[in-house]
């Protein structure tokens, strides 16, 4: 893998000519996890599926840029909210979509790695549809985590996990994208203050960066920082909510 760059979005989007969201100047630093919160609706998938090059119907006026001139789109792994995963292949299918459509030949220790770090090894051949909701979403962080990309989006990634799992991908995910450049969105204050080397709330009026705590990610659960860190993130989630 090449060196992950700094990512910088600076805009405002719009949709029928109404605000979307303010403009906006976030930077993602280079080989570290950013993470954006903020309350439903106000922009932060948009922001994921702009710097990903994907249709948003959103009318979007400003520049997305790498920190090495080159184009991002082509360096992008993107997970979305939802699974997305093909009902009619089974799952190391799913997993190895990126190379089959491609063209390429699938790396079978690489994925016979993955399945067993998310603990799919039993369920390889399944459909989505056997599957539990839990379960598909690990298929849909495994397939994100097959490609190897600099720049890393993730929307939402862990959601449907229970807590024990949760926090086995959070490890996991922070494990394989060591040195790639990842903006995670995510509603849960304690998960950016587990994950996040910045943090950023998202309202409808621009950002607010936080003071993440001083140790490596990822951080212990029960660290007093981590979660003095959690309680004033959702102190500010509140207040602007209120």
């Amino acid at each position: 893998m090449n060196q992950a760059p700094e990512i910088t979005f600076e805009g405002r989007a719009e949709i029928s000519g109404a605000p979307l969201f303010a403009p906006l100047s976030l930077t993602m630093a280079a080989g570290a996890w950013t993470c954006l919160l903020g309350g439903s609706g106000v922009g932060k998938s948009t922001v994921l599926r702009l710097i990903a090059g994907l249709q948003t119907g959103a009318e979007f006026h400003g520049a997305i840029t790498a920190s090495d001139g080159a184009d991002v789109v082509p360096r992008v792994g993107y997970m979305a909210q939802d699974d997305l995963l093909l009902p009619w292949a089974t799952v190391q299918q799913n997993i190895s979509l990126g190379a089959r459509l491609r063209g390429e030949k699938v790396d079978q220790d690489r994925l016979a790695r993955l399945l067993s770090r998310v603990r799919l090894t039993d369920h390889a051949a399944k459909k989505p549809s056997e599957l539990s909701g839990g379960q598909r979403q690990r298929v849909a962080l495994a397939r994100t985590l097959m490609e190897d990309k600099e720049i890393i989006l993730l929307d939402e990634p862990f959601s449907a996990l229970d807590a024990r799992t949760r926090a086995d991908m959070q490890e996991l995910s922070v494990e394989l994208l060591h040195g790639r450049t990842v903006l995670l969105v995510t509603h849960d204050p304690g998960e950016a203050a587990r994950l996040g080397h910045s943090i950023v709330v998202m309202t409808p009026s621009g950002l607010t960066h936080c003071h993440p705590p001083s140790s490596d990610i990822p951080r212990q659960v029960d660290d007093m920082e981590t979660l003095e860190s959690q309680a004033a993130l959702m102190r500010l989630l509140r207040e602007d909510a209120a």
